[in-house]
């Protein structure tokens, strides 16, 4: 028998919440899927399509994940080489980043990165142009297509209006949009605009430009004309694993030219006949943006390279474990 497919709208911690024909209802895991899940990647998150069983009408059992499409995924935070996912089956993310604190190519280049190895199309938000001038705005729009960038890019303000109406035609009901960046760039204040009403609270940013409102946990909104929002808590730290064809995607310029080098194992040194390198002498390549896919490729490729061995000893263990409780039995 088909069982009943819904979709995870709220996480926060151990408990869920699905929605599916337009109710939503809270949701704990069944053993059986909390047993057979074999690392934190597995679990269900917003976004996700998952089977149900309903125990009563008002509690949901999820019996499995099933595939994802797309999704948004990070380096977990800290010195724990593992997968941490953050959104599920997504169409497009806006990549938000206040025109006045909070602007950084570098780090627009790492959620780029994060978003095309996910199948995720990026869209760059440049928020607040109120509080900077429309030369500066100009010049942050200039920033990031001079740093190699072929993200849309649509600067607005929430407090003004401007822009608005640019940013709401990209919007297509039935589809999902996820919203991304630092505490307090404004995304949950553009996510009730949408809503027409205070849904997410917020609160202004810090004097020194800091944000203070931190969204507690990540939950996808619907808008009464169907389109999909997915709110985040904003990222301190947005590290890299398992990304290599996200990252050739992003620098896509860098990897066309390094097909073009003489020989194939070349790491753009002093190796003659280097198109990367010839590029960089000719100034059609910077040296900044090739040094950023530099640092960025040797990230993702040290915590690969870490995660596989970690996988390696925890599998290792599991058959330990396993052959222990076998001799126990005999």
């Amino acid at each position: 028998m088909n069982q009943p497919v819904a979709r995870v709208v709220a996480v926060d911690r151990d408990a869920y919440r699905v929605r599916s024909d337009g109710v939503e209802t809270p949701a704990v895991l069944s053993g059986r899927f909390r047993f057979t899940v074999e690392s934190g990647p597995e679990l269900p998150c917003v976004g996700d399509w998952v089977s149900i069983e309903l125990a009563d009408p008002a509690l949901a059992i999820i019996q499995a994940v099933l595939p994802r499409k797309s999704y948004l995924r990070r380096k977990a935070p800290g010195k724990t080489v593992d997968f941490q996912m953050i959104a599920a089956n997504i169409d497009v993310a806006f990549i938000v980043q206040s025109c006045q604190y909070d602007f950084n190519v570098r780090r627009l280049e790492r959620y780029l990165v994060v978003c095309r190895e996910g199948g995720i199309e990026p869209v760059i938000l440049l928020s607040k142009t109120d509080l900077v001038s429309p030369l500066e705005t100009e010049g942050l729009v200039a920033a990031i297509s001079g740093a190699g960038i072929d993200a849309r890019v649509i600067a607005l303000s929430t407090a003004t209006g401007d822009g608005l109406e640019a940013f709401r035609a990209l919007l297509e009901p039935g589809k999902t949009y996820c919203f991304v960046g630092s505490s307090g760039v404004g995304k949950s204040t553009l996510i009730n605009r949408l809503l027409g009403r205070d849904v997410l609270d917020t609160r202004s940013v810090s004097g020194t430009g800091e944000g203070t409102h931190t969204t507690s946990r990540r939950q996808l909104l619907v808008l009464e004309d169907g389109v999909l929002l997915i709110d985040t808590p904003g990222m301190r730290e947005l590290g890299l694993l398992g990304t290599s064809e996200g990252l050739d995607a992003s620098f896509a310029d860098i990897h066309e030219l390094s097909r073009a080098c003489r020989f194939a194992d070349c790491i753009h040194g002093q190796e003659p006949g280097c198109a990367v390198r010839a590029a960089i002498d000719d100034g059609s390549l910077s040296e900044s943006r090739y040094q950023a896919y530099l640092k960025l490729r040797k990230e993702t490729e040290y915590h690969d390279a870490s995660y596989v061995e970690r996988r390696k000893k925890d599998k290792d263990f599991g058959r330990l474990v396993k052959s222990v409780m076998k001799h126990h039995k005999r």
